[in-house]
């Protein structure tokens, strides 16, 4: 159970970061420097005072309700659901609806059929009757939209579980897939590592088809109780679509005749592999899904409840839940304390603390503990790789990433640590694995290396957003900048790093954002990373990324983009400002050269204006991507690490590769 870290946690109703600001600045007064030096102060203490003793910092990670209708029903599941659990989880899913009765998967987004379906089973788990306003309403607004067979695949899942939906009617997910070699197209390693660690335990439950009583109907959640999932025509055989609807229908066939031996061979085989990859505070590389659903397969297989693998996977699922003041309970889909650290390490060293403080000897001892030194699935395809890297979360041994490693390097070469030669060994197992890591294109992924197959997209099944990890142009970027910092610019693969990026510059001059939302993200993470290589500042290049920035800045100076960018070419570069998006583009600008600029002095007034008086900025819109549209993330802490980067570059000067070193 963890308790919030957020200040603006549990706000209730509109959440609008001007309503928090107490700060005037004029971008063309002569006092600029001196606000922004204020703000950063301001910040800094702020940021301080929210470091964990033991040296890590982490903000809330926000998602959206099926992470918390899902907890719900997992418990029911299980038997295990409780009164305080269903009242405080229901509690924070209906503050979330929508006033047209839907809910959105992201603050100010459009409303998604099957996040209202499970928010709708939820609260009906939590006692809501079926004629309350709030409930009528989301039927009503589900069954415009073609009803429950219009949802995801997954939500169907869950209502396949108490008999709401025919598990007939799912595509089908054999575990004998596990016998597919490593080369065959649609082994499991032919998935993103996140997809992969769901599609496992959930080949199990396809295979068992499990039903529990329905504790009620949900015929008002169907267009035609009588016919709950109408008859559709499948696709041309001859496109991947038809092809791969055929082969499903093969499977169910399969279903009904797989040889019992060889089904439970291949069960017992995903059995071993689950277990295999428990980490040791009990969860599944440290996200909530992976980890739910292999709670369910094991179940299923007969762990029973008291099992120390079933009791610790149990427990890891608690500390995903943060309490707020009101009562409610939201779940985190993960936690991310490394990649926090190292971004608030960065931001503190940027904006002027001494790289001995003791603030930051802490984090780097934490950071430094937190190495992962095993190999995991990542050695699949890279075999004879030494391991070496850092996770996103508190816990996750098989899954080191590779953005995360590029940062964490980063922050520890910020910071004077009394062990230099501990962080250099780290620095250089990190850096090796790290270039290892690259995909054979030039471009390096987040958790795999040439993670680039067509095929798992296509999969009937895959209907739940990204499922793959090619290589992205932020990953990219910050892994060059991190060889820009250890003198590796000119090294073959840095330079075919900086060409990869080069040729994904998109005909407007930005980049696309994979990980944060979503051209600034993108923009404001190769344009560091691009003269920190040493592309002079007249690179064609950047300029053109210079114009894009220019171009998209709101009239009030700060910088967003809607998350509708993802699917709406209109969207790019448009949106309300953020801290966080705003602190993105100043920094591009920052690191082309572009301090005196008009465009620059209004986006550090915009800073110094909206901050708040404890030295932090309001954020209520998602500007961190999990899967582009599908699922979309607020970081709490993307709110104060990156405005104190921009403002403590501003103030302090860029940061430079190989300074005091």
């Amino acid at each position: 159970m963890t308790a919030t870290t957020d200040g603006s946690a549990g706000a209730v109703g509109p959440r609008a970061a001007a309503a928090s600001t107490t700060h005037d600045t004029d971008a063309s007064a002569p006092d600029l420097d001196e606000a922004a030096a204020r703000a950063a102060e301001r910040a800094v203490e702020h940021l301080l005072a929210r470091q964990d003793p033991a040296g890590w910092w982490k903000g809330d990670l926000e998602t959206n309700v099926t992470m918390d209708a899902e907890d719900l029903l997992l418990r029911q599941f299980l038997g295990i659901l409780d009164a305080d659990t269903t009242r405080a989880s229901a509690l924070h899913i209906r503050r979330e609806q929508r006033e047209d009765g839907a809910w959105a998967t992201f603050y100010g987004g459009p409303g998604e059929l099957s996040a209202t379906v499970e928010a709708y089973v939820a609260l009906r788990l939590a006692g809501d009757p079926p004629e309350a306003p709030h409930m009528a309403r989301a039927a009503t607004w589900v069954r415009a939209r073609g009803g429950i067979a219009a949802a995801r695949v997954f939500t169907r899942i869950w209502l396949a579980l108490f008999g709401w939906w025919r598990w007939e009617d799912l595509p089908e997910l054999p575990p004998e897939l596990l016998f597919l070699p490593k080369w065959f197209p649609l082994n499991i390693y032919d998935f993103g590592c996140w997809a992969r660690q769901t599609i496992v335990p959930l080949t199990v439950v396809s295979a068992k088809r499990p039903v529990r009583p329905a504790p009620f109907p949900l015929d008002e959640l169907h267009t035609d109780p009588a016919r709950p999932n109408p008859p559709r025509p499948l696709a041309p055989a001859t496109g991947w679509d038809g092809l791969f609807q055929r082969l499903d229908k093969a499977l169910h066939v399969y279903h009904r005749m797989a040889p019992r031996a060889l089904r439970g061979t291949a069960m017992n085989v995903a059995a071993r592999w689950i277990v295999e990859r428990q980490e040791n505070d009990g969860c599944w590389g440290g996200i909530q899904p992976p980890a739910v659903y292999s709670v369910i397969a094991l179940h299923l297989l007969g762990y029973d409840l008291g099992h120390p693998v079933m009791r610790a996977g149990l427990e890891s699922l608690d500390r995903f839940a943060v309490w707020r003041e009101d009562g409610s309970r939201m779940i985190e889909a993960c936690q991310s304390p490394v990649w926090d650290t190292c971004l608030a390490t960065i931001a503190l060293a940027d904006a002027g603390v001494a790289p001995d403080d003791p603030a930051l000897v802490k984090a780097v001892d934490w950071m430094l503990d937190e190495e992962i030194t095993k190999s995991g699935d990542w050695a699949v395809r890279r075999p004879g790789l030494p391991p070496g890297g850092w996770a996103f979360e508190f816990h996750n041994d098989n899954y080191p990433d590779i953005d995360d490693t590029a940062e964490v390097l980063l922050a520890l070469r910020r910071v004077k640590h009394p062990d230099p030669a501990r962080v250099e060994a780290a620095v250089a197992r990190g850096a090796r694995w790290t270039l290892g890591m690259q995909s054979q294109d030039g471009g390096w992924g987040a958790f795999d290396a040439d993670n680039t197959s067509p095929f798992p997209n296509k999969l009937p099944f895959c209907d739940f957003g990204e499922v793959i990890d090619p290589p992205s142009a932020d990953v990219t970027a910050h892994v060059v900048e991190m060889l820009a910092y250890e003198g590796l610019a000119q090294h073959p693969r840095a330079r075919r790093g900086i060409e990869w990026l080069l040729a994904e510059q998109e005909p407007n001059g930005a980049w696309f954002g994979r990980w944060g939302v979503n051209h600034v993200y993108g923009t404001g993470s190769v344009l560091p990373a691009l003269t920190a290589a040493g592309l002079p500042l007249s690179h064609p290049a950047l300029r053109r990324a210079v114009g894009w920035l220019g171009a998209v800045q709101n009239e009030d100076g700060g910088w967003g983009e809607d998350l509708r960018s993802y699917e709406d070419e209109t969207s790019v570069g448009r949106g309300a400002s953020t801290a966080s998006q705003t602190a993105w583009a100043l920094i591009a600008l920052l690191a082309a050269g572009e301090r005196e600029s008009e465009a620059v002095r209004r986006g550090v007034a915009w800073l110094a204006a909206t901050q708040r008086e404890d030295g932090s900025w309001d954020e209520p819109y998602f500007t961190g991507t999990g899967f582009p549209w599908d699922f979309s993330i607020n970081y709490h802490l993307y709110r104060q690490v990156f405005p104190l980067t921009a403002l403590g570059r501003y103030v302090h000067g860029e940061p430079s590769p190989g300074k005091d070193r």
